[in-house]
């Protein structure tokens, strides 16, 4: 059946980098648009990234623009989020998602999710 994995997480002081990988078995999503999400404990889940079924269009939430860069490699069946300048603010559970429908969106109640990948970044 479908499935995503998460990884690339981990732990790396503030100012670190790291690169998480969401790859899709069992499906394409190369027609779909697919999203990151975090949750960070006692907190609700938040929208990070978004990038479209051919990876020209993105959109980032306000918090994480000029420093995470998302992107896709449909052969690989495989989406990126880049992070940079990690900030401890960024601690939380990260989570890739796709509804496999919409080119442009993902919408969270639809959506196939991973299990995700936990990024701790300390001060």
């Amino acid at each position: 059946q479908v499935q995503l994995v998460e990884s690339g997480g981990g732990e790396v002081q503030a100012g670190g980098s790291l690169r998480l990988s969401c790859a899709a078995s069992g499906r394409t999503f190369s027609s779909s648009a697919v999203g990151w999400f975090r949750q960070a404990p006692g907190k609700e889940r938040e929208f990070v990234a978004r990038i479209s079924c051919g990876g020209r269009l993105t959109y980032y939430a306000d918090s994480v623009k000029g420093r995470f860069t998302i992107s896709r490699d449909n052969a690989k069946n495989t989406v990126y989020l880049q992070m940079n300048s990690l900030k401890p603010e960024d601690t939380a559970v990260y989570y890739c998602a796709s509804d496999f429908k919409s080119c442009t969106i993902v919408a969270p109640r639809d959506a196939y999710w991973g299990q995700g990948t936990q990024v701790t970044v300390s001060s």
